[in-house]
Parts: structure tokens; sequence; C-alpha cells
């Protein structure tokens, strides 16, 4: 039987799609991933102009923040001197604050400046690994990271770059974009659409028969899997984002290493939690707290939840399958 989430609160009641709008979905390949989006569209309105303006959305945020890119401005930041001060577009400055905001809230358990821990693990720019790193290693580049150093000037939009840091928004920049290209939608006078990137979703308005964009929430693969039981999400002003342990990672020696690193230790999170899916207005927010959350582990990510009044469900493993635990403000949501 399939359970329902709808909005609590909604900002204005979903506008009726027009009679003589179409549907319409673009797709392709940017950020490492893929992205879809799907929009209703008036009579008038060319989809080839709708395609290229997508697309220019996401051409600026990796110019900005992407750090495979070496041109772009974290890049050039992370190359910058000690001691120096950076002026960073107003995209790019607006997710280092937010990514520093909830390194704040979460202890630290979400790091902006975990890039070198990220790299040495094989999950960024870098080659990726088949073993874990020495311990020596993963001392060396917990001594180059921590948000705290991360001094920031909101006046004037710059960054202090202390010496050695190296900041990576692979978890927050993609629910940033989907944020982005959301507006753009709105600001080409499209009240009905949904975007993904990756896995990450956030939808406005409806569907063509008047119904919400529906979504199905993400299940890790394993024993106990119901396939004909799911849950699903009223998309309205609302986003979507899941974290967990089966997307990239390595085994070595029986053991397996996930991508989620927890900037506290150096090593990636090893608790029984599987995933962490998060619920929020901004998809920025709903990316960055999915990781937090998941560093976090099944009891304290769940006190977080509660204490900040975040929608989560947490995925924790056991041998028969998963145990759902489901924070206050997700329950309010179940219809």
């Amino acid at each position: 039987m399939n359970r329902v989430l709808v909005p609590v609160a909604l900002s204005a009641p979903p506008v009726p799609p027009a009679a003589d709008a179409r549907l319409h979905r673009w797709g392709g390949e940017s950020m490492g991933t893929t992205w879809s989006v799907a929009a209703l569209l008036p009579p008038a309105t060319d989809a080839s102009d709708i395609a290229a303006g997508i697309q220019a959305v996401l051409d600026g945020v990796i110019a900005q923040m992407s750090n495979w890119e070496a041109g772009s401005d974290l890049s050039r930041f992370n190359r910058a001197a000690p001691g120096s001060w950076h002026t960073l577009p107003d995209d790019c400055f607006a997710v280092l604050q937010c990514a520093l905001q909830v390194a704040r809230d979460s202890g630290g358990a979400y790091d902006p400046s975990a890039g070198p821990l990220v790299d040495l693990w094989g999950f960024g720019p870098a080659p990726q690994r088949s073993a874990p790193p020495s311990p020596d290693a993963v001392q060396a580049a917990r001594g180059r990271c921590g948000w705290a150093r991360i001094e920031v000037d909101g006046a004037g939009k710059r960054a202090l770059q202390p010496g050695g840091v190296s900041l990576d928004f692979c978890a927050i920049a993609k629910g940033f974009a989907v944020d982005a290209v959301a507006r753009y939608l709105s600001a080409q006078g499209l009240d009905h659409h949904l975007t993904e990137i990756g896995g990450e979703l956030r939808g406005h308005g409806v569907k063509p028969d008047g119904m919400p964009w529906w979504v199905a929430l993400e299940t890790p693969p394993g024993p106990g899997d119901d396939a004909e039981s799911q849950t699903l999400v009223a998309l309205h002003g609302l986003s979507i984002a899941t974290s967990g342990d089966y997307r990239r990672y390595f085994d070595s020696d029986g053991r397996r290493y996930a991508h989620t690193i927890d900037p506290r230790t150096g090593y990636p999170a090893s608790h029984a939690l599987a995933s962490v899916t998060v619920l929020h207005a901004q998809c920025m927010l709903a990316d960055a707290l999915s990781t937090a959350l998941t560093v976090l582990g099944p009891e304290a990510g769940m006190a977080h939840a509660r204490r900040h009044g975040i929608a989560a469900r947490f995925l924790v493993r056991t041998p028969g399958g998963f145990d759902e635990r489901i924070s206050p403000a997700f329950a309010a949501m179940l219809a």
C-alpha cells in the first residue's frame, strides 16, 4: 500500500493549468550526472529557448562552483595564496554562506572545506581508490580542513583563504542548481514545472491533469524491499534530496567505504544508516542537510532533525531489510 506526503502549508493554492498548455520535457548531462525538466508551456513559448536558458543556468553553476573545472571561481579560491580575500559571484557566495550555516548547526558533520578528505578517499576530482588511505594520510588531509577557519565579509561578498583550504560544494551545489533552474522557469512565466538533477528534485504547480508532481521516495536496494509499497511526495513548492551509502563507494577487504565522509574523523561514515531523505522548500538545504544527517547517524541525526524541525526519513540497515525512522516534521506531512 502506498503512503503519500503533502506540504503542511501551501504559500498559495496551485493555479490551474491553462487548457491549451502543453507538457514538454528536456534532459541532458551536467555536473557529472543527468538532469531532466518537465514543464507546462503556453502555446507561444519556444521550447528551444527554454532549453537554452536551462543549459545557461547549469553552465553558470559549473563556472562558479565546480572543483573539477580549474577555471571556476571555487577552484581559483582553492589555489589562492594564504591570507588573501576574494570577491565571489553572488550565487557562489550565497552557497558558501548556506554551507557554513549548516556546518555550524551540525557541529561540523557537514563541512564545505572537506575537499582534501573527499579527494584523498577518491570521491572528488582525484583518481578513484580501491583501498583506504593510510591513517597518516588521513590525518594530514584533516589538517587542511576546518570550516571555522573560513572568514566571510557579507557586505563585500568576500571570503578569506586562510591557507590550504579547499572548498568542495558537491553536497550542496547540485541542490542549488535545482533551485536555480526552478527560479529560471518561474521567471519565464511557467507556473508548473518539475526539475531533477542527479536524483534531487523540486516541483511547482501541478501536472496537466491538475494532480501534483508525485515523486516516489528513493529506497536503497537490499533485502526486504517491497516494490509494491511506495511513499509518494506531492512536490508543490517542495524539494527532496537523498544521501546514501549505496551510490558511490568502493569495497576493500570485505568492508564498504561510502562517499559520505565524516569531516570530524576523516573517515567515511560507518554506522548502519543506509540513507537519509530530506524534504525542504529549498533543494540546496535539502541537499546539504541530507549529508549532515547521514554523517550524524540515526540517533544524533534524528535529534538534530527534531531540534531544527527538519522533515527527514532515516533508513537503518537491519538483517531483514531496513528500519524506517521519521522525524516529527516528516510525519506531519503524511496524509
